[in-house]
């Protein structure tokens, strides 16, 4: 599930078992808007343009649902699976991208040549799950300048990939972003994702109230105050997922470039994840969304990443 599998430290912990004991009341709208102008500081945004939701998966869908009415949504595939069911389920009309092997990069000119009337763009970058980055700055800003065009980026591993365009928003009504406090921040279980919004996606959100359980809201709040530990996680990370990679190379698989806490993998096995998932591993088998042999591996501690390679290796062997 690309959980970061460190916990967040006592302090956060604390603040959570604070809330704990609010159980019977909501939370106060002053609570609220102080996790919106912590978040707003930390993206660099004014505080009127976010918006909290538990989980940005559920902005997502709430974003397709709204807009992709009487515009034609187009998205990638591979992506992240609810952006590609809430596509499926709200869209009346709906055009996929492949993003294809080797490279899994998105080509430019084939986005800007199917924007030729209104729509909605749905990206996540990096990726899920191939972990690649998909936009840069030129491309970004010649979607928005079409004012027909609304865009939407899920930045859900920004914290590991460094990439954002966050800071266009204030400047371009069409575009949004989606990010979430579940990866870096070690919150996966508190479910905070937000919103940061154009002119033009606001309107459409502003009845969308998240009255947030006060122990998440409390992490949250503890979280953005005391980020240090946030960025240790996205070091440690990085670091196991580098030599994790080096581990796999010498054992002949086929690691592609990862921008996120996680490792798309191809493998010559192609039942591979029934194989682990029987030993007691579990990683994600992408043979639905790819092809037979593609895996995610999320990135564990040492531990578990030790044991993924010594099952993947006992498996190899057994096949070879």
């Amino acid at each position: 599930m690309n959980e970061v599998p460190y916990p967040p430290p006592k302090k956060i912990i604390e603040a959570a078992q604070r809330g704990l004991s609010h159980l019977n009341r909501y939370a106060e709208p002053k609570e609220l808007e102080w996790l919106q102008g912590l978040l707003a500081d930390y993206s660099g945004v004014s505080k009127r343009h976010v918006v909290l939701s538990p989980g940005s998966n559920l902005l997502l869908r709430e974003a397709i649902h709204i807009f992709s009415k009487g515009r034609k949504a187009i998205t990638v595939s591979p992506s992240f699976l609810p952006t590609i069911q809430a596509a499926k389920q709200f869209s009346t009309k709906l055009v996929t991208i492949r993003l294809s092997p080797p490279e899994f990069d998105l080509d430019p000119e084939l986005v800007m040549d199917m924007l030729n009337e209104p729509s909605l763009v749905i990206i996540d970058n990096p990726n899920n799950p191939t972990g690649n980055i998909l936009l840069n700055r030129k491309m970004v800003e010649a979607i928005v300048e079409n004012t027909d065009i609304l865009l939407v980026i899920d930045e859900a591993y920004y914290e590991f990939s460094k990439e954002t365009f966050v800071d266009m928003v204030q400047n371009h009504s069409n575009l949004a972003i989606t990010r979430t406090m579940d990866k870096a921040f070690s919150l996966a279980g508190a479910r905070i994702g937000y919103l940061v919004a154009g002119e033009a996606f606001l309107d459409a959100f502003s009845s969308l109230y998240a009255i947030l359980p006060r122990p998440s809201l409390y992490a949250a709040i503890e979280a953005l105050n005391n980020p240090d530990y946030m960025r240790e996680n996205v070091n440690l990370v990085i670091k196991e997922r580098e030599r994790l990679r080096k581990s796999l190379n010498k054992l002949g698989v086929h690691v592609y470039p990862s921008n996120t806490n996680f490792l798309l993998i191809k493998t010559k096995i192609l039942d591979i994840a029934k194989m682990l998932r029987d030993i007691g591993v579990f990683i994600s088998d992408l043979s639905n969304q790819l092809s037979p042999g593609f895996i995610r591996v999320s990135i564990g501690t040492r531990e578990e990443n030790d044991t993924f390679i010594a099952g993947y290796t006992k498996i190899l062997e057994a096949c070879t």
